[in-house]
């Protein structure tokens, strides 16, 4: 029985690499950060500040503008990313092995801007294992013309317009199409765009979510399916044909020798 995936959409922070990294913790850090020192909140506000814009708003930035700070992307990006210890990312030899046993398109579908995710794909040594990476400046094309802050609203997951602009800039058919994601809600909107929905780093499906798995490496034994009865993979010697079985060993086999 042929796959009934012919994409692949990946998050990427907190899904391809585990949120003990701690990453996202400094991200929310610089995000005070940055309301503290470049908008002139207090310490006390800016915690607290930053939650409400990102329940509100979908991020912080998003926030920021609609309220009339006139911020560029590029400037929040490079100060909540800039300084980040990307160094404890690590190369995960069982993704790279995995990701190169799927033969549908993989894409990377990510809020951060194109630099934090070239950086993280090239820390976790799989930047060549996807055909394109759709980030903020995807889907926010226009906001380098804004004439005042407001005039472009930031678009990001979990936002349908986002989810919709990014299925128009993949060209996949979202019928035959797999999204996995740390968010319950990001999950939650990708079903209702008509994407099947894989919730990550969880023990339990939350509302949207068509499979549940506690890491992404654990994708084999959850959703089988996406290699059908067989699949391919590259080999020294060319390609060759494994079965689901030797799929399992193989990843075995690279999970102990990581």
């Amino acid at each position: 029985m042929a796959s009934p995936f012919d994409s692949i959409i990946f998050d990427l922070d907190d899904t391809l690499y585990p949120s003990t990294t701690g990453i996202d913790k400094c991200i929310k850090k610089n995000i005070e950060l940055f309301l503290i020192h470049k908008c002139g909140f207090s310490e006390s506000k800016a915690s607290t500040l930053r939650v409400q814009l990102f329940k509100t708003y979908g991020s912080t930035l998003a926030g920021l503008r609609a309220l009339g700070h006139d911020i560029t992307a590029e400037e929040y990006h490079s100060f909540v990313h800039g300084s980040l210890p990307y160094d404890v990312i690590k190369p995960d030899a069982q993704l790279r092995n995995l990701l190169r046993t799927i033969n549908q398109r993989k894409i990377i579908f990510t809020n951060s801007d194109r630099i934090h995710a070239l950086t993280v794909l090239d820390r976790l040594g799989i930047k060549d294992c996807f055909e394109q990476i759709i980030c903020f400046e995807t889907i926010n094309p226009n906001l380098p013309k804004a004439t005042r802050p407001e005039e472009f609203p930031v678009l990001l997951k979990p936002s349908l317009d986002a989810f919709k602009i990014a299925l128009h800039a993949a060209n996949v058919d979202p019928r035959r199409t797999l999204f996995l994601d740390d968010s319950i809600r990001n999950v939650a909107a990708a079903k209702e765009v008509g994407l099947y929905t894989v919730l990550v780093g969880k023990t339990v499906k939350s509302e949207g979510a068509d499979y549940v798995v506690e890491c992404v490496n654990s994708v084999p034994q959850v959703i089988p399916e996406i290699w059908g009865n067989e699949m391919e993979m590259d080999g020294d010697d060319g390609t060759m044909r494994r079965s689901k079985s030797e799929l399992e060993a193989v990843l075995a086999t690279a999970a102990v020798g990581a």
